[in-house]
């Protein structure tokens, strides 16, 4: 296959880091730029060796360190370590956008919001301690304490590696754990950046955190099953989170899941369309589509049925899939061709149920070759049991779903297994009130979609996972409470 010249960075080899230095073992495998089909470098695949080194590195770390101790000093790691990603956001955004498709502008927030990120776990380290004292009785005290809960596997998925690896990273850090982190081997160049960020960054010691890049399926399951690692941090989908939970109950693990969603947009016919349009056409475009909170399902009260779909055909059919690093593209490739293709199949395995109101499909020309692009659908569907509603695509396919009244919008919303976002649209504050309070999901939006903050915790109902990250919660993932009682002796 033919190797891309890479002008603007000469990062073209993928490496792993565990104990404070690299390792270039196991076998080599390829990383694909999606808007080009061409190869821009390789990389060392880790598989169980390297995941048992890493394994034993962090809990070494953890067991003859004071790492877990002094969280002053935990503090000031984080903040170097965001400001080493600070200096390089240009450099990791730019790889991130060439390896997994995602438009320059979307992988510039990503990086330079995960400064922020960081930011806040290192204010978290010194000022949520979590404990709390009682005399509950004449001479008799109690006192709860927060510690470390130990050695931390991250599994991080390759649609928001940077992002979503510290999320993970920056609250075990200021929650005093080491860790061994996963990552995707779609991004191993952009992986490789951010181990060097974390080598750069002194005042972490070796092994406390190590960056494994799998293009296979060794290191996960390894990390789950080790006695060795106290919980694991996953993002990605339920299925996967399903198999995790299953592994993981062998060795009572503490888990985190952040899973898959099928978010639906709630629009009542008092809606602005005007908002209503930009946030479902930003809902199926931000990463390609490929987000887990991709607003995939369009709820329209009947009274404004027609005109939306009107307005949403002629939108949807004007977006325009490019390459990631063209500045009028409106949405890049999917991660490869095969999930182009596996995208186009569900649309025309729908199309037996559905009616087709904008087919999109895979695109190959020779602006765009490589086989990964795929133009939005957008499909309407009076059924909830069909699987274009109940299965999460990972693409920008929406589907048009009508409701009649509040009572039949949250029957609807709720009707799949997934809680993990939702959006509604109304200028009736009581009603949007009243909507968002019945619908089951961690994020619920109102007259927007997609807006988060570092500060505010981040998790899903159902089958969307359990757990929280971000906010003052995301510390406590990676605690265990500690009582500690003592009895006065008697006065002489």
């Amino acid at each position: 296959m033919t190797t891309e010249s890479l002008a603007a960075t000469d990062r073209l080899v993928g490496r792993n880091y565990i104990a404070g230095e690299w390792n270039d073992a196991g076998e080599r495998l390829e990383t694909i730029n999606p808007s080009t089909g061409l190869v821009l470098g390789s990389y060392a695949n880790a598989g169980e060796r390297e995941a048992l080194a890493a394994i034993d590195a962090a809990r070494n770390a953890f067991d003859t360190t004071e790492w877990s101790r002094d969280p002053r000093v935990r503090s000031r790691a984080i903040n170097e370590l965001a400001d080493r990603l600070a200096e390089r956001v240009d450099e990791v955004a730019l790889m991130l956008s060439r390896e997994n498709g995602k438009r320059v502008s979307e992988t510039m927030w990503e990086v330079s919001t995960t400064v922020d990120w960081l930011r806040y776990a290192a204010a978290s380290a010194i000022i949520l301690d979590g404990g709390r004292n009682s005399e509950v009785s004449p001479g008799v005290y109690f006192q709860t304490g927060r510690e470390a809960m130990g050695v931390i596997g991250i599994i991080t998925p390759w649609n928001s590696p940077v992002i979503l690896s510290m999320r993970s990273i920056g609250p075990a850090l200021a929650a005093g754990c080491t860790m061994v982190v996963k990552m995707p081997g779609q991004t191993a160049l952009t992986n490789t950046l951010v181990a060097e960020i974390v080598a750069s960054t002194k005042s972490i010691p070796p092994g406390v955190v190590n960056i494994l890049t799998e293009g296979g399926n060794a290191v996960a399951p390894t990390l789950v099953s080790s006695p060795d690692i106290d919980m694991i941090s996953y993002t990605g989908s339920t299925h996967v989170g399903r198999a995790i939970a299953t592994a993981g109950a062998s060795t009572l693990k503490r888990l985190s899941l952040e899973l898959g969603g099928k978010t639906p947009l709630v629009i009542f016919d008092d809606a602005d369309l005007n908002v209503v349009v930009q946030n479902a056409l930003a809902a199926t475009c931000l990463m390609n589509g490929q987000f887990c909170l991709t607003g995939s399902r369009l709820l329209v009260q009947r009274g404004i049925a027609d005109r939306l779909r009107s307005l949403l055909v002629d939108a949807i059919s004007n977006l325009r899939a490019g390459p990631s690093e063209d500045p009028t593209t409106d949405l890049g490739p999917l991660i490869d061709a095969s999930s182009a293709a596996r995208v186009d199949k569900i649309v025309a395995e729908a199309e037996s149920y559905a009616k087709i109101l904008v087919r999109g499909g895979a695109i190959v020309d020779d602006e765009r070759p490589g086989g990964a692009y795929y133009q939005p659908s957008l499909l309407e569907v009076d059924r909830l049991d069909v699987p274009i509603v109940q299965e999460e695509l990972f693409g920008p396919v929406q589907t048009f779903e009508i409701f009649d009244d509040e009572a039949d919008a949250i029957r609807l919303a709720n009707g799949t297994s997934f809680g993990l976002g939702a959006a509604v649209f109304t200028t009736d504050e009581w009603k949007a009130r009243r909507v968002t309070r019945n619908i089951r999901a961690g994020f619920v939006w109102t007259n927007c979609w997609g807006v988060i903050h570092e500060a505010f915790e981040e998790g899903g109902m159902k089958q969307s996972g359990y757990g929280l990250l971000c906010g003052p919660s995301a510390i406590s993932e990676f605690q265990d409470t500690k009582l500690y009682a003592q009895v006065a002796p008697p006065v002489a």
